[in-house]
């Protein structure tokens, strides 16, 4: 699975890749009054994919932080209210005693 993985990450670089060699010039992005920005395409374009991703990325991270800890103390409760139990000692027949013989027929 992680092949895969690997294989579509890959792929998506080399597609923005080869979408920032074609598309690189520069565009005009007005910013308040006159203040005019001339950045090649591809920057803004990454960055408007990180403003969606990032706030993403750490709610996704909380989520798991949080569940993570919920199943620990869960865990955690289930194994204090089962103590392990002591071994079980092994009762040694005592000397003189008759042995157990199982009935003919049986194996």
């Amino acid at each position: 699975m992680q092949f895969l993985k690997t294989i579509f990450w890959v792929l998506v670089a080399v597609v923005g890749a080869l979408f920032s060699f074609a598309n690189w010039k520069p565009v005009d992005i007005r910013l308040w009054g006159d203040l005019v920005w001339s950045p090649p395409l591809p920057f803004p374009i990454l960055c408007a994919f990180l403003l969606g991703l990032l706030p993403m990325l750490v709610i996704h991270r909380a989520t798991r932080w949080s569940l993570r800890r919920r199943l620990d103390n869960a865990n955690r409760q289930l194994t204090d209210s089962f103590p392990p139990q002591p071994a079980v000692p092994v009762t040694t027949v005592p000397p003189g005693a008759a042995p157990i013989v199982p009935p003919p027929g049986v194996a």
